[in-house]
């Protein structure tokens, strides 16, 4: 698990050792450059940081060459069938020197082309330069789920790439202005669906797709995608047959994605996903495993169904036999949260970044790599979304007068703060208001926060002026209709789980967990997302058995079929528990000054975005209990955070902290 940068047709060796200094998190482990000037003068050079995993000798430094040094890459990630690849290429009279998966992907590229990314099977972001002929070639690729994340920056046939946009930032043809547009998305999910990113000119390479730079001439593949059977497919095995290869296919991918030269461990929130994972990892190996349950005190978790009882955890562990430690926080969020956004790169309004970073930071003392449960709802049906799109038809199924009544109860209920109610009232309120929409619309508007009347109304005229035009017009939902306009002939809830997987799973919960779990050294493993697995899952198990019912639904069906006979009663019918944080307790106790401060109406006239106004109405209704603004409020607090870090010239005071005295000054 590393850090990588690069630069071609631009830049020089002291902006790319800057480039790699601060990603130092990212890698503690080694650092490395190499660069070269072409004949016709240009400047091509890699970095790269390593968190050593596999191969601990400094056989596995990087940026690595093959043996003729004409071929070198600089990687990050880890290939789990990188043993039986080496054994082939090693047929085929390739010589290695380490016992790295790098060295694999380096061979295979001599071998394939640009094929080889075809024949991974892990989480990768990596650039290959290519010297072998007279026109030397840039090879980039990202894993197919977009585990690992790829920044870059192309510009009159300049190209700089990256692990993290900080690193990007330090090149000074790429200055830090916000992109109107991506705000718009932004402030419509929380977050900025790739390939944009709230920067202007910085972009993501998607996932599944790889990227050649070649003569200044940028061009993009894409080599996979996740696909599903049309509608009204036959699915002729029985459902004991089916759950009982979903659980040998996973208990394989789990034993796959453990292999380490260094501590593993895993997350336990005893939910469904992560409980899998630990009993599957127990059938594994004879040693404990080490598994990690993060809480809060009882007075944040009041109100907070997802916080609830982690002693259900603490059972867990001992029915498998696991070591467990149960991490007890109260963070100073204040103080917490404008490093957490340093190292998010993006303003990102899920308050579960903060969660994971501290079991991460946690967890580090005892493990290099954990496996998480990222991806289970994504290919099972495990989201409240998924099952309100069925109670939305019953629900338009409703007399109008009938409707009205209801809109007007829910209307004049309170927030339910303090109540586990809270969180269905939310979704009960967001369902009511989409349920005349068509499917695909309606679907969005319950992944949505604030619409686009909540949004006209947020701008000042002075931005809404200024943009108007080509920004505040434009569709925020523009890569959601493309997405499930390529999977249109599939059934409905299919198409929910693609858009899921190549949007909101990548764009939001890959990246974080990403993001936070290197900002501790950290390695973040998703068995899941075992490409082999994934597509099983997709083509062989029929709609019905992921989401089974449709009044009462029981989300994960064939899931908890499959993980029956190993996981205790109370962890199979256990609701959801997100992976959350007390966002609504902090807004109303330890951030009131912080929000005070930064959403202020002086602030906000100076930052010019927002009318003062409309902020302090949020801000009023939500403590005033009348709505749950609790993630709009977020959503403002997070992007002013972003603002003074990144456009403002904040981000010096964390890169002094991993850079030397030069590096920094140079920055």
């Amino acid at each position: 698990m590393c850090g990588i940068s690069g630069l071609a047709n631009c830049g020089d060796r002291e902006t790319l050792a800057r480039m790699t200094a601060v990603q130092a998190h990212r890698g503690p482990d080694d650092s490395g450059l190499w660069d070269r000037r072409l004949p016709d003068g240009s400047y091509v050079g890699l970095g790269s940081r390593r968190l050593a995993i596999l191969d601990l000798s400094p056989l596995g430094h990087m940026p690595m060459c093959n043996e003729d040094r004409t071929v070198w890459i600089t990687y990050n990630g880890e290939i789990y069938n990188f043993v039986e690849l080496r054994g082939e290429l090693e047929r085929k009279g390739y010589r290695f020197s380490s016992h790295t998966d790098t060295e694999v992907i380096l061979h295979l590229y001599e071998q394939e082309g640009y094929d080889c990314v075809r024949r991974l099977n892990g989480m990768f972001a990596f650039a290959i330069y290519d010297l072998r002929s007279t026109t030397p070639t840039l090879f980039m690729a990202r894993d197919h789920f977009g585990v690992k994340p790829f920044y870059y920056f192309h510009s009159e046939q300049k190209l700089a790439f990256a692990s993290e946009i900080k690193a990007l930032l330090q090149f000074a043809d790429i200055r830090a202005e916000l992109d109107p547009d991506s705000l718009h998305q932004y402030l419509t999910f929380l977050w900025v669906p790739d390939p944009k990113t709230m920067f202007r000119n910085v972009l993501k390479l998607p996932a599944g797709h790889y990227a050649t730079f070649r003569g200044g001439e940028l061009k993009l593949t894409q080599y996979w995608d996740l696909t599903f059977p049309p509608a009204g497919h036959s699915y002729p095995r029985s459902e004991a047959d089916l759950a009982a290869e979903v659980r040998d296919r996973f208990r394989q991918s789990v034993k796959t994605q453990m292999i380490s030269d260094v501590p593993i461990g895993a997350f336990l929130s005893a939910g469904l996903d992560s409980s899998s994972i630990v009993a599957m990892m127990t059938q594994a190996t004879s040693q404990p495993v080490r598994t990690y349950t993060i809480t809060f005190p009882r007075k944040y978790r009041v109100g907070e169904a997802t916080l609830d009882d982690p002693e259900v955890a603490t059972r867990l562990a001992r029915h498998l036999r696991c070591e467990n430690e149960r991490i007890i926080v109260e963070p100073d969020v204040t103080e917490l949260l404008p490093r957490l956004v340093w190292h998010m790169d993006e303003p990102t309004a899920d308050p579960a970044i903060i969660t994971a970073y501290l079991v991460c930071r946690e967890a580090r003392k005892q493990a290099t790599v954990l496996l998480s449960g990222v991806g289970g709802d994504e290919l099972f049906a495990g989201y409240r979304k998924h099952v309100a799109h069925y109670w939305a038809q019953f629900y338009s199924a409703v007399p109008r007068f009938a409707q009205r009544m209801a809109e007007q109860l829910l209307a004049r209920l309170p927030s339910m703060r303090g109540t586990p109610l809270k969180g269905r009232l939310r979704l009960v309120r967001k369902m009511v208001r989409s349920a005349s929409l068509d499917p695909v619309d309606r679907f969005i508007a319950n992944c949505s926060y604030l619409d686009e009347n909540q949004k006209s109304a947020l701008y000042s005229p002075d931005f809404a002026g200024d943009y108007a035009d080509r920004y505040v017009s434009s569709d925020p939902t523009v890569q959601h209709q493309a997405a499930f306009e390529r999977v249109r002939g599939c059934d409905f809830l299919h198409q929910m789980l693609y858009v899921d997987t190549k949007i909101f799973m990548t764009s939001l919960n890959l990246t974080y967990n990403d993001k936070m779990s290197m900002a501790s050294s950290v390695e973040v493993r998703v068995p899941f997302l075992d490409k082999g697995f994934a597509e099983f899952i997709a083509w062989s198990i029929p709609p019905e058995l992921k989401l089974k019912g449709k009044v009462r639904p029981t989300t994960k069906y064939i899931l908890r079929q499959a993980m029956g006979d190993i996981l205790p009663r109370e962890v199979l019918r256990q609701p959801k528990a997100g992976f959350a944080a007390p966002v609504d307790y902090w807004l109303a106790h330890d951030m009131k000054e912080m929000v005070d401060d930064l959403l202020s109406p002086a602030q906000l006239r100076r930052r010019g975005i927002f009318r003062p106004q409309a902020v302090q109405f949020f801000v009023d209704e939500h403590r005033r209990g009348r709505q749950d603004w609790s993630m709009p409020l977020w959503q403002f607090l997070t992007l002013e955070l972003w603002m003074q870090t990144f456009l403002d010239g904040g981000t010096a005071k964390f890169e002094s902290e991993l850079m030397s005295p030069a590096q920094a000054a140079t920055a």
